[in-house]
């Protein structure tokens, strides 16, 4: 059975505990409020953007007006940005995104090389021995899209430049607080079937100036640089909620052991109360025997 002394001291160590977690839980917290505000707040660009892209994309020929639209013949070599934390104790968040990439590419005849964003992604896929052929970390948060704007070009880059064929975004998409979920999407060459932004259809009529083939080549490469902004912004608020939770359930955790510690500590401190009353009242009685 532990002394009272070592009890006291475990007491003390999960309420030193319990304080951390709490804050970790307050910053967790704050930090999620702005990023959820700079989500929002991108998503109105990011619907325009693709609405003209969509219009742009769907006219005949398409695929010939630039190179990011058209599909490889041959796909040799797949390229895919994961973004995970800088830090930890966010739950399982970092594992799932890095186990839904290695799923995602497990049955993938190509060599598949990673950009990773965030630490705990890189170091996670470095130990796997994965190709990782750049890493980003220690964004701000929220981040800005100049911070983001070098990754976008890189990506484009590598894809104009024969390096890769197809090119894929992971990252932890953000429905609200208690609920987030890893998306795997293929963003080069880009694909207009299916809305990643969810914009509502339209059946309006643009006129555009100067003609299409030099708009796209502004339009395309920026909306591949918004889409991993959108991204980014979205998993940072992902990272945040889940680093809030998880040190809300840590703090009830520790709560709830406390306690349980009290609780036990109390039954040991009453337990050497009561023996030292009947070692106490045992002496009386054998003095008393004794005729003292």
């Amino acid at each position: 059975m532990s002394s009272s002394r070592e009890m006291r001291l475990r007491i003390r160590s999960v309420k030193n505990i319990s304080q951390v977690t709490r804050a970790l839980e307050t910053v967790s917290a704050s930090r999620v409020r702005k990023a959820m505000q700079a989500n929002a707040a991108a998503e109105p660009y990011a619907e325009k953007a693709w609405k003209v892209l969509v219009h742009l994309a769907c006219q005949p020929g398409a695929n010939s007006l630039h190179p990011l639209l058209t599909e490889r013949k041959e796909i040799k070599k797949v390229l895919a940005l994961m973004v995970s934390g800088d830090r930890g104790l966010a739950g399982p968040y970092n594992v799932n995104i890095v186990r839904s990439a290695l799923d995602q590419f497990r049955h993938f005849e190509q060599p598949v090389s990673y950009v990773t964003v965030g630490q705990k992604g890189r170091d996670m896929m470095l130990r796997r021995r994965k190709t990782v052929v750049a890493e980003f970390s220690h964004l701000p948060s929220p981040a800005s899209f100049l911070d983001v704007s070098p990754i976008g070009r890189l990506l484009v880059g590598e894809f104009l430049q024969g390096q890769a064929d197809q090119v894929y975004l992971i990252y932890m998409k953000f429905y609200n607080m208690v609920h987030q979920e890893v998306v795997v999407r293929k963003i080069l060459p880009l694909e207009v079937e299916e809305n990643p932004v969810k914009t509502a259809q339209t059946t309006a009529v643009f006129t555009y100036e100067p003609d299409e083939t030099q708009l796209l080549d502004e339009i395309i490469p920026r909306f591949t640089a918004i889409q991993i902004y959108q991204a980014i912004l979205s998993a940072q608020a992902s990272e945040h909620a889940a680093r809030m939770i998880a040190m809300r359930n840590a703090t009830d955790n520790a709560m709830e052991l406390i306690t349980g510690l009290q609780l036990e500590y109390n039954k040991l401190r009453q337990q050497i109360i009561t023996n030292d009353m009947l070692d106490i009242a045992g002496g009386a009685e054998a003095l008393a025997l004794a005729g003292f």
